[in-house]
């Protein structure tokens, strides 16, 4: 057993079940995003929301157990994603990167976007020219030490 299997698992119960990721979600008390990036294996639960996952999921006691596994993150598998939704946010912050590493630095200095002290939102916003993304990255400022 190892994680990417239990993750398999559970992408497969959740299509057999026609369930939502945002359904998922409230049934396990946390917000979309979160529970996607853990249900899909890039961070870890507690037990008792990993409890809850196998309920959901019908996992055994021991696919719950790797729910709550801190994970390696960031590994997809490869440099640069060929999944066309992927590879446009690598794209996105090939062409907008430089600007937006340009724009905070001069809004808070030499530092860094926590993605620890993180959220995210996802929404839809309706657009007669055709609905738009929107995804909200909120991370806390950490400046780089001086010593």
């Amino acid at each position: 057993m190892s994680r990417i299997e239990v993750t398999e698992k559970i992408v497969a119960a959740k299509l057999a079940k026609g369930l939502s990721w945002a359904e998922i979600a409230e049934k396990i008390g946390n917000a979309k995003e979160w529970t996607t990036c853990a249900l899909l294996g890039q961070m870890a639960m507690n037990e008792a929301e990993s409890k809850v996952a196998a309920e959901i999921f019908d996992l055994s006691d021991e696919e719950a157990k790797w729910l709550t596994v801190p994970p390696y993150r960031g590994a997809l598998g490869q440099t640069v994603p060929t999944d066309a939704l992927l590879y446009r946010f690598y794209e996105l912050i090939q062409v907008y990167g430089p600007a937006i590493k340009g724009l905070i630095e001069e809004e808070f200095g030499d530092g860094i976007m926590s993605a620890i002290d993180f959220s995210m939102d996802i929404s839809r916003k309706e657009d007669p020219n055709g609905d738009r993304v929107v995804v909200v990255l909120n991370g806390k400022f950490l400046p780089y030490k001086r010593y």
